[in-house]
């Protein structure tokens, strides 16, 4: 593992503290897998291990990152097949997938996004993408079966897709904690810098702070809605105060001295009462500072409209009459909503209909530029033959008014969470055996009988995953707020007891097989938190891979710069996780 020496000295401390999480996680992996880190086993470090894992708890992973921040340009510019990058960037993608199977000892079945035109001979390079990689994966798996006690039969399953099947997620706003987080504060990768009045009176102080897996409330809140998180983090925070000797004793002070008892109470409960309440005030103002900015931005109103767009019920008056009546709206978010409007209404983009609304919207010819962009990621040209101007419609369909369907039995309670990202239902489909093989090719098909019996490669037993319409179990059944796999145990002192993910790990040996999506040029967090929620309602750990995981602003900086000749120029510094 090497990290570009190019790279500023800015992102010093980031590469520090990526690098050691990146040690520590590979050694627990190695000791998962029954290897020393110590004397006598220095074979087991032979290998390089070319990617960052991320989401890591116990014994699972649910993501990791090959680090290629410039895949979307290196693949799908303008001219990426002509440059030297495209096939360089393909290769050592597809080197760092392998080392991910490697190292946990698997072997998986191996699928892929099919080229979308009928005829594969007029398929464009873009369309050829996921293919090119899932050939060079598994030319270098089958190199992995010398290696000794390597599963020489298939132990899990590997979906390779690229970011042309959901153009909506990386840009619609997700309204989780987590991703509202990363949306709408001022964050460097998962660090934010934290102020408080000075205790002196003088200008305020500032404190880093890092939201990440070792801070049990940002474990139990972060995929929860954010109006649902702030409601939870004023009722821990009530509780705690009633609860904790030492707030109790602050709290019935009325000035009088306090009796010995009084005194030994605040002792013994003052370390844990500092401690928990710097976390929750923590996680109090980050949650207060969000909504604060939601009500300043009027987001409300834009996600609503934004989430209608995609499932059907807004359409180009709704768009129109938004743009007319909020000029005050920021360009990011005025170009946002085109975006999801351009997958909708592809149609409305033609011609000078485009620049029309660019007028309207007043953005800039270069933002439009990033919705001009949004048709390099859709490979096949064939539906050109049925318009004289560009569409934006990538797939050949028609015309469609809706690019989601609600899901059934799935209502929330919360608003602003009817949104999905399309690989929950690919991945449903996957698991339920109804993928379309002709859209979604496989390099290694086996035979039916595989799957029913006991591998011996495998770290463990292989069932069939729970079918859907089968009892669920009871940390899968959805509560009056927020699903359960959003929901981790909690307890009233503030912290969470574990998360659902530390909970799947102790039936571990008892889950189906691996799955493993890896989405080219860049995933979001809306797909990271389908892959927790669908590794508890499956039985199967689902681990998300991708070149990079990216924010919203990050992915249309990345998308402006597809028709830019020199990719050098304003690359997106890279997301340290």
């Amino acid at each position: 593992m090497s990290l570009s020496d190019s790279e500023s000295s800015s992102h010093g401390s980031e590469k520090e503290y990526k690098v050691f999480r990146q040690f520590s996680r590979d050694r627990l992996l190695y000791e998962m897998l029954g290897c020393s880190t110590s004397g006598g086993s220095k074979s087991a470090w032979k290998m390089n291990l070319e990617y960052f894992p991320i989401d890591s708890q116990t014994f699972l992973m649910q993501g990791f990152i090959t680090d290629h921040e410039t895949a979307l340009e290196d693949l799908f510019s303008e001219e990426a097949e002509k440059s030297r990058r495209f096939e360089v960037c393909l290769n050592t993608m597809a080197t760092r997938i392998a080392t991910v199977f490697a190292s946990l000892k698997e072997f998986p079945i191996v699928r892929y996004r099919a080229v979308k035109s009928q005829d594969t001979s007029t398929a464009t390079t873009r369309d050829l993408i996921p293919s090119k990689l899932a050939e060079a994966v598994w030319n270098c798996l089958l190199k992995y079966k010398s290696i000794p006690n390597f599963p020489q039969t298939e132990t899990c399953e590997l979906f390779i897709l690229d970011r042309s099947v959901d153009q909506i997620a990386p840009v619609i706003h997700e309204w989780t904690y987590d991703a509202m987080c990363h949306d709408l504060l001022d964050m460097e990768g998962n660090k934010y810098m934290l102020e408080f009045p000075s205790k002196s009176g003088g200008p305020p102080e500032k404190k880093e702070v890092l939201l990440e897996d070792h801070d049990p409330v940002w474990l139990e809140l972060r995929h929860a809605h954010i109006a649902d998180a702030s409601e939870r983090l004023h009722d821990k925070m009530t509780t705690f105060k009633s609860r904790n000797k030492a707030a109790q004793v602050q709290s019935s002070r009325d000035g009088g001295e306090l009796s010995t008892r009084d005194m030994q109470k605040i002792v013994q409960a003052l370390p844990q009462y500092n401690e928990i309440v710097e976390k929750l005030s923590l996680h109090v103002e980050i949650a207060g500072t969000i909504n604060k900015l939601i009500r300043e931005m009027g987001l409300r109103e834009l996600g609503q409209l934004e989430q209608d767009l995609v499932f059907g019920d807004a359409g180009a008056k709704d768009v129109i009459n938004f743009l007319r009546t909020k000029q005050d709206a920021s360009s990011e978010n005025k170009l946002r909503l085109l975006m999801i409007y351009a997958s909708v209404y592809p149609d409305r983009f033609e011609g000078d209909k485009a620049s029309k609304l660019m007028q309207l919207a007043r953005l800039s010819p270069e933002d439009m530029k990033v919705v001009n962009n949004m048709q390099l990621l859709g490979g096949s040209s064939k539906i050109k033959k049925e318009t004289t101007g560009f569409s934006l419609k990538f797939d050949g369909q028609k015309k469609k008014q809706a690019e989601r369907k609600d899901r059934t039995g799935e209502e929330e309670t919360w608003q602003l969470f009817r949104f999905y990202p399309m690989i929950e239902e690919l991945i449903e489909n996957l698991s339920k055996g109804e993928l379309s093989k002709n859209d979604y090719a496989c390099i290694n098909e086996p035979k039916p009988t595989v799957q029913d019996k006991s591998q011996s490669g495998s770290m463990r037993a292989i069932p069939t995953p729970a079918a859907p319409t089968e009892k669920r179990p009871a940390y899968s059944k959805r509560s009056r707020r927020t699903a359960m796999w959003a929901r981790p145990h909690s307890s009233d002192d503030g912290y969470s007891s574990d998360s659902v993910l530390k909970n799947a790990a102790a039936d571990f040996k008892r889950m189906g097989q691996r799955l493993f999506v890896f989405i080219i040029g860049g995933a979001t967090r809306s797909e990271l938190r389908v892959c927790h929620k669908l590794t508890a309602k499956l039985k199967r750990e689902v681990v998300l891979g991708s070149s990079s995981f990216d924010d919203p602003p990050q992915y249309i900086t990345k998308l402006k710069l597809l028709s830019e000749k020199d990719l050098s120029k304003g690359a997106p510094q890279p997301n340290f996780w």
